[in-house]
């Protein structure tokens, strides 16, 4: 069975009517249990403190801010190959997504660091590239806001998001470029399979992850249908003005 069948938004809204009540509820359940767990039965670090917990907040959502953009950038190199609209407009929900992700990444983040480096803000080479992640995607937005004829605005947004992809990949390994980083290494390296992380922080950690997962999984699908259904409306009431 060929996967290019939901790009047709007929099969897609049927295939995904019922995968997004069961996707919120795994991720507000996976997330109840994550957040609940880190911060209310877990120790205070000996070195941290209290301001431990932040990574419970911290981590899932900086991952998904990168994520959610290598998810557009998937979708978008999908349009611009195979012209299917489907993966445009789930390029275009994902964006938000992303945004709320990243602020929530860069006030936790500051929120740690205040105590830790005795500064709100450092302009950390990490940091630096995420930041500038976050005006990608306020400018992809904007893009998409911008353009009135869908089919350019998805061609431009999807080079957009092909060059902010460089800004992603920094703001993921800068600490790997830059050594002279006030930003800690990562917590769960992947590539090394190693970690820092202890298991007392690491399980309801790894919980959270997989619910903020979950959560992004969820919010694109519903997102993408509720773009499907405006460009339904938005067809119909074109010919409604052309037959007029």
């Amino acid at each position: 069975m060929s996967i290019w069948k939901y790009a047709n938004p007929k099969q897609f809204m049927h295939s995904t009517a019922w995968l997004v009540p069961l996707f919120s509820y795994a991720a507000a359940g996976f997330i109840a249990v994550g957040l609940i767990w880190g911060f209310f039965f877990t120790p205070d670090d000996f070195r941290q403190g209290s301001t431990v917990k932040i990574i419970y907040l911290h981590v899932p959502s900086a991952l998904m801010a990168i994520n959610a953009w290598f998810m557009m950038l998937v979708a978008s190199l999908i349009w611009l190959i195979r012209r299917h609209h489907v993966s445009a407009l789930a390029a275009r929900a994902a964006a938000p997504i992303g945004v709320v992700m990243t602020l929530i990444a860069l006030f936790t983040g500051a929120v740690w660091g205040e105590p830790m480096w005795g500064t709100w803000w450092a302009w950390d080479p990490r940091l630096t590239s995420f930041l500038i992640l976050f005006l990608f995607y306020l400018g992809y937005i904007a893009l998409w806001q911008a353009i009135e004829t869908q089919d350019v605005a998805a061609d431009l947004t999807s080079i957009l998001c092909l060059v902010g992809s460089v800004f992603a990949v920094l703001s993921r390994y800068a600490v790997n470029f830059w050594n002279q980083g006030l930003h800690q290494g990562t917590s769960v390296p992947v590539a090394t399979g190693g970690r820092t992380v202890d298991d007392v922080f690491f399980v309801p950690l790894v919980i959270s992850m997989i619910g903020f997962g979950l959560l992004f999984v969820a919010l694109v699908l519903l997102r993408t249908r509720t773009e499907i259904r405006h460009r339904r409306l938005h067809a119909l009431l074109a010919r409604e003005r052309a037959a007029q």
